[in-house]
């Protein structure tokens, strides 16, 4: 992906709620950026000779937002946090596991809570994971400079600091920051020395990224020197040589995060035709480009093994010396007092 293409795909990401391509009128996947990798919908072309139809996002609350809303599509792809919204405005409705033959080669770690897996029913297949963590350019930026997630306060780097316009990923930035490594209790005190620390990170923020290929496009273009990323900003600028290293070993830690597919309740396209297509991302041949192309696992466990262990380590996936917020379903009344402050806090207040 060059530099244009990383423009090209964050228009597209801005046009939320509408096509970015249309394909298969029967089958709308409403979707983060980037992941119209056709590996992970090979069969489903086969049998049905195009792609399905993407609208795109880059966030998820936002993504909520839409379909809250009104806007019709088939298939959603939340990360764990988001889902208990999903289920309680009664917005989903559970999958067929009978119908999905690699059900049963799925990490289970990633369905073991009563919010995706529980008597009636399963209402969330995990399908890949990833990491949020330093990613720099080791050409401007010392690696003892990334040692700590400090560095986002230093003011040698004001102006050249981009954070991601996640709610998750900065709370959990701003949690190991101050010395908390599990969110699943969060005191009144904790959180307001997080918020104390992302209003002054905030001072050294040129701009929170909307889409990976956002933050890669600042990156690249020298801009931005450090930046909190996901697997896949880092896959890109990797892919077109420009330098970039990801650090997940600070003093204080990084994080760690799953998503997956949730089927939408009467969604306007063929039922066949969503399980054709979860059924194609779910097989463990879709593991490959999953990593290949965005650095991204895969929840299939035969799908992982297929890997070489060397691949996944490059994608930032191999097991690390430091402490890890893992960002599994918390507290909704805590989630949705990060959001609200975290709008203040981008608002200068």
């Amino acid at each position: 992906m060059k530099i244009s293409s990383f423009l090209l795909a964050g228009a597209a990401a801005s046009v939320l709620a509408a096509p970015a391509f249309a394909a298969d009128r029967e089958l709308m996947i409403f979707d983060w950026a980037g992941f119209e990798i056709p590996g992970l919908f090979e069969t489903y072309q086969e049998k049905y000779g195009n792609s399905p139809s993407y609208a795109f996002y880059g966030d998820d609350d936002e993504a909520y937002q839409k379909v809250a809303s009104g806007f019709r599509a088939d298939v959603v792809h939340p990360c764990s946090q988001m889902v208990s919204k999903y289920r309680d405005a009664g917005l989903i409705e559970p999958w067929d596991v009978s119908k999905i033959p690699a059900f049963a080669d799925l990490d289970p770690q990633f369905l073991d809570s009563p919010v995706f897996k529980d008597e009636t029913g399963v209402w969330f297949l995990p399908t890949d994971w990833g990491v949020t963590a330093i990613a720099y350019n080791p050409d401007e930026v010392p690696a003892e400079d990334v040692s700590t997630l400090q560095v986002f306060l230093d003011p040698k780097y004001a102006g050249r600091i981009s954070l991601p316009n996640s709610s998750d990923d900065v709370w959990a930035l701003a949690y190991l920051a101050t010395g908390v490594t599990d969110w699943d209790n969060v005191s009144d005190e904790q959180f307001q020395a997080a918020a104390d620390w992302l209003r002054k990170v905030h001072k050294n923020v040129r701009s929170y990224w909307a889409d990976p290929s956002e933050q890669a496009q600042l990156m690249a273009s020298g801009e931005v020197l450090i930046a909190w990323s996901w697997n896949d900003g880092v896959a890109y600028l990797k892919q077109d040589g420009y330098p970039v290293a990801f650090q997940r070993e600070p003093v204080e830690g990084s994080t760690t995060w799953f998503c997956g597919m949730v089927n939408m309740k009467d969604g306007p396209g063929s039922e066949e035709k969503v399980y054709d297509f979860i059924n194609s991302w779910l097989r463990p041949e879709a593991a490959l480009p999953l990593i290949e192309e965005i650095g991204y696992g895969h929840s299939n466990l035969k799908g992982m093994a297929l890997i070489p262990k060397e691949e996944v380590i490059d994608a930032g996936l191999g097991p690390i010396n430091a402490p890890i917020l893992a960002q599994t379903p918390n507290d909704p009344q805590l989630r949705e007092r990060q959001l609200a402050e975290f709008e203040k806090i981008k608002a200068g207040f």
